[in-house]
């Protein structure tokens, strides 16, 4: 899920005990109203349509495609624990304003799987990041716009700052959220640390044993605790809920929690992207930021409006938790459609 730090700003203003957690930096945040047609509840849409799978470096890689082929690309990340079902609404939106969509199973998750039994499980964000550049090369997408929430934000701005060749334009949910292990090794108010009670869970074996017993309900959990407004149904759940079956589903998860705290190590040749990044890298290519509930005092986008340096805008959600695409889909489509006029 998110990261640790921005949790700590939410909680430190007394706003995220309910949560988990503008062309210009002086320019006011667009808020958008919430009304019966914002969150999606349970959904409009059931089915990704057919699933296709094409080489992606390390894996192969699981997507569903939505739109004319000739359209423009918008390619669309999730997070965990979620899969691309949480696009089921937006990617129709966007497909039927002619834009070409592409939402992969990230690593860890549904029909992706690794090409090689030797590979590293990794879960490091250049990892996941490089996964969808090569998936871009395999589909002969130059450039695509690209949006994503939780990890898939992450994975989209790494991409974003490092390959700016590849990201026409970005909508990341919750900001400029790159992980940065040294600031995660920096302790925080006692309060704070509980909402991480997972991470550290993740970090024993014991965590990873009861992950791998009890995902399903684990992950469940999760859903309802980062967006406690959304009564999404069981159906709904159980769609996402069956791409944490993936044989090196657990094994990324715990991966990735465990290099964001620093407990297990990343591979070397990944090195120089994540020094870059731990280095400060900004994001040029034009923006719309969407925060949420979940962002408690961090909504406002100010403690990330410096990281981006190209056009600009952020848009506040209110009412909505974290997971959102699924949550909000007209909102999120609009955000992608209007970043490719900025």
């Amino acid at each position: 899920m998110i990261s640790r730090r921005r949790f700590t700003q939410a909680f430190a203003a007394g706003v995220a005990a309910t949560s988990l957690a503008a062309c210009s930096s002086s320019a006011p945040a667009a808020v958008a109203p919430v009304g019966a047609g914002l969150r999606a509840g349970s959904g409009k849409n059931t089915s990704l349509g057919p699933i296709k799978q094409a080489d992606a470096g390390a894996v192969s890689m699981a997507y569903a495609e939505f739109g004319p082929a000739g359209g423009q690309p918008v390619v669309l990340l999730h997070g965990w624990p979620y899969d691309p079902y949480s696009y089921a609404d937006v990617a129709p939106l966007l497909a039927a304003a002619g834009f070409r969509v592409i939402v992969p199973f990230l690593r860890g998750y549904g029909p992706t799987v690794f090409k090689s039994a030797a590979t590293v499980r990794n879960g490091q964000q250049t990892a996941v990041a490089l996964d969808v550049v090569a998936l871009m090369d395999t589909l002969k997408i130059g450039k695509a716009i690209l949006g994503g929430y939780d990890w898939g934000s992450r994975t989209a701005a790494v991409i974003a700052a490092l390959w700016p060749e590849r990201c026409q334009a970005l909508v990341p949910v919750s900001g400029y959220i790159v992980t940065d292990l040294k600031a995660n090794q920096q302790p925080l108010a006692p309060a704070a640390e509980l909402g991480w009670w997972y991470q550290y869970y993740f970090a024993t074996e014991r965590g990873r044993a009861g992950y791998a017993a009890n995902r399903h309900d684990f992950n469940k959990l999760i859903w309802k605790t980062a967006s406690p407004a959304w009564n999404f149904d069981d159906a709904t759940y159980d769609r996402s809920a069956a791409a944490f079956d993936n044989p090196d589903h657990v094994a990324i998860v715990i991966h990735n929690y465990r290099w964001r705290l620093s407990l297990a190590p990343g591979e070397p040749h990944y090195e120089a992207y994540e020094q870059k990044l731990a280095a400060g890298a900004t994001i040029g290519v034009p923006s719309i930021t969407l925060s949420s509930d979940f962002d408690g005092a961090a909504k406002d986008g100010k403690a990330y409006r410096a990281r981006f340096t190209g056009k600009y805008e952020h848009r506040i959600l209110d009412g909505i938790g974290h997971n959102v695409p699924q949550e909000a889909p007209q909102s999120f489509a609009t955000a992608i459609m209007d970043v490719a006029k900025l």
